[in-house]
């Protein structure tokens, strides 16, 4: 059974609030500075940033991986359905509907495509809910299931995001958050990555989606995160983003800067600008 389309009647109730968070690893790097975002139901919203920026602190922040990096949340509090998260483990959160695509794929690569899948309703003791969850899967990935008995390791790259993300929504998540979904992806994969992304948001999933690749992130996003240093240094409709000047210089390739490498950017005069 396939998910209706999102009752846009259901929007705009708070899914995901992260306010004034600070986070340390080994008790002296402090690597999130005073963090607050949010998201509501229905909404995707992105989450842009350099390598360093701070984001994947983030989302182990919201989805209890934290501790296992030797990080700690010292300041602010995350909300999940209107339930602080800050301690709870993982599994209960996947419970609970919030479910991660981490960077990089994760899949069991040994394991068959099958197997994999199965593996991602782990914390689902319905059956029905596993087959409902497994023909959307299936729907959404076509591929998937010509190659259901496949080893997944044998799987192209794209093949394999694929897999990951069915993976996740073995659980027929609330939330699902991707980590860098289009990285190492041919610009086709990308787009086919983007309309799933978008499909998946219009069946009823809120979508929080960390990118470095602004253009395909706005496409689809409702709002946006712009993070840097540990902090969001800006703010707004992806409409407004797309249109920002400092956006386009230093995130979509138009202008000077955008024809150098990213690390030779002077980040104070982006903070510069701005904090004006």
């Amino acid at each position: 059974m396939i998910p209706m389309e999102l009752n846009l009647d259901n929007r705009g109730s708070l899914i995901l609030s992260v306010e004034n968070l600070e986070v340390v690893y080994n008790e002296v790097i402090l690597v999130l500075r005073g963090i607050s975002m949010n998201v509501s139901q229905g909404e995707i919203v992105a989450l842009l940033g350099a390598n360093g920026a701070g984001k994947t602190t983030l989302l182990r922040s919201i989805t209890g991986l934290l501790e296992l990096h030797r990080g700690r949340i010292t300041k602010g509090s995350v909300s999940f359905l209107g339930e602080k998260i800050n301690r709870d483990d993982p599994s209960k959160l996947v419970r609970a509907g919030l479910s991660q695509v981490m960077e990089g794929r994760r899949i069991f690569a040994e394991l068959t495509v099958e197997e994999n899948l199965r593996a991602g309703a782990y914390t689902v003791t319905s059956r029905q809910k596993i087959s409902e969850a497994h023909d959307r899967v299936v729907s959404l990935f076509p591929v998937l299931a010509s190659r259901s008995r496949s080893t997944a390791g044998y799987l192209s790259g794209g093949e394999q995001q694929m897999l990951a993300i069915g993976r996740a929504l073995m659980t027929s998540p609330k939330l699902l958050v991707l980590d860098e979904p289009s990285l190492g992806l041919a610009p086709l994969l990308v787009q086919q990555i983007r309309d799933i992304i978008e499909t998946v948001n219009k069946q009823g999933t809120s979508v929080l989606l960390v990118e470095q690749n602004a253009t395909m992130a706005l496409s689809i996003a409702n709002r946006g995160y712009v993070l840097e240093n540990g902090r969001i240094v800006r703010d707004g409709s992806s409409d407004e983003l797309l249109q920002d000047d400092d956006i386009k210089e230093f995130y979509l390739g138009v202008g000077e800067a955008g024809r150098r490498s990213f690390k030779d950017v002077k980040t104070y005069r982006r903070r510069k600008r701005w904090s004006a």
